[in-house]
C-alpha cells in the first residue's frame, strides 16, 4: 500500500464508521497526465450517491487540511460496483455462495485464472466450485497464492 492509501485510509476510516460503511479499497493512479484518488466504499444494503457525497466532502475537507499530495489529483469516491474486489478475509467471508472470480501467482492444477462458486473459506484455502463443460470440479487455492479476487457476475 502506498504511503498516500496509507493516510488516505486513516483520514476516511473515522468518516466511513460514522456513517455506517466500510472502505473496500483505495486506488492512487496516474492515467495520462493525471492524478486520481479513488476510494471505493460499501455497505450490505449498497451505497448511493449521496452517501459518496458525503463521503468526498468530508474527506477532502481532511486531505485540503493536511495537504498530503503535492499535485493536483481528482478525488472519486464511489461503489465498487457488482464486481467488487475481494481484498481482506471479510471479504471472501460475505463472498461465500457467490461467484467469484481469482487470478494467482503461479499456476494450480495448470491454470493461473478461476471462476466459480465460493463454497468454502477459512483464512489458509480458498474452495470453489468451477464448470467444465458439464462436469463441476473442486478447486482449492491457498489463499497466500491468490493475486486478485473479485466478485464476478454471471450470465448463465
Amino acid at each position: 500500500m502506498s504511503k498516500v492509501s496509507e493516510i488516505v485510509e486513516e483520514l476516511v476510516t473515522p468518516i466511513l464508521d460514522e456513517n455506517g460503511l466500510e472502505l473496500v479499497d483505495i486506488e492512487y493512479v496516474k492515467e495520462g497526465k493525471e492524478w486520481f484518488l479513488r476510494v471505493f466504499i460499501d455497505k450490505d444494503t449498497g451505497v448511493d450517491i449521496e452517501e459518496c457525497g458525503i463521503v468526498s466532502e468530508k474527506l477532502s475537507e481532511k486531505l485540503d487540511a493536511i495537504d498530503p499530495i503535492p499535485h493536483n489529483y481528482f478525488l472519486e469516491v464511489s461503489s465498487p460496483g457488482a464486481e467488487r474486489p475481494l481484498k481482506k478475509e471479510k471479504d471472501f467471508e460475505k463472498a461465500v455462495g457467490k461467484n467469484i472470480f481469482i487470478k494467482t501467482y503461479e499456476p494450480i492444477d495448470g491454470e493461473k485464472t478461476f471462476e466459480g462458486i465460493l463454497t468454502h473459506f477459512d483464512r489458509e484455502i480458498v474452495k470453489i466450485e468451477i464448470k467444465i463443460k458439464t462436469r463441476k470440479k473442486m478447486i482449492e487455492i491457498p489463499f497466500s497464492k491468490i493475486a486478485s479476487a473479485r466478485l464476478a457476475v454471471s450470465f448463465s
